[in-house]
């Protein structure tokens, strides 16, 4: 099962990365966008919990550093006000096509 970590940019900070055991990260966040903290924290935890799924069904177990993940953003997510943004830098590896040319 491909990995992938996200890197993001929380308000007024340096950039934090994150990692998810599954490429669905993709469908939910894009790279180069910001969103409000609310938003990234139900978009990135929804992925999480889409990746650890993904893992129970193929290994027949959760993927305990998703939810790790999830509870590190949520964390994260709380010294900040709601409609404050976030900033998604990349996601690693890209999908195929949006690799740079």
């Amino acid at each position: 099962m491909p990995e992938m970590t996200f890197t993001v940019r929380w308000p007024g900070g340096a950039p934090v990365g994150y990692y998810s055991p599954s490429l669905v990260v993709h469908d939910f966040l894009t790279a180069g966008t910001q969103y409000t903290v609310d938003d990234f924290v139900h978009r990135s935890v929804t992925a999480l919990d889409h990746a650890t799924e993904r893992v129970r069904a193929k290994f027949g177990f959760a993927c305990t550093s998703a939810r790790a993940t999830a509870e590190q953003i949520r964390f994260a997510a709380s010294a900040f006000p709601a409609d404050a943004l976030v900033e998604v830098v990349a996601l690693e590896p890209p999908l195929p096509e949006q690799a740079p040319s």
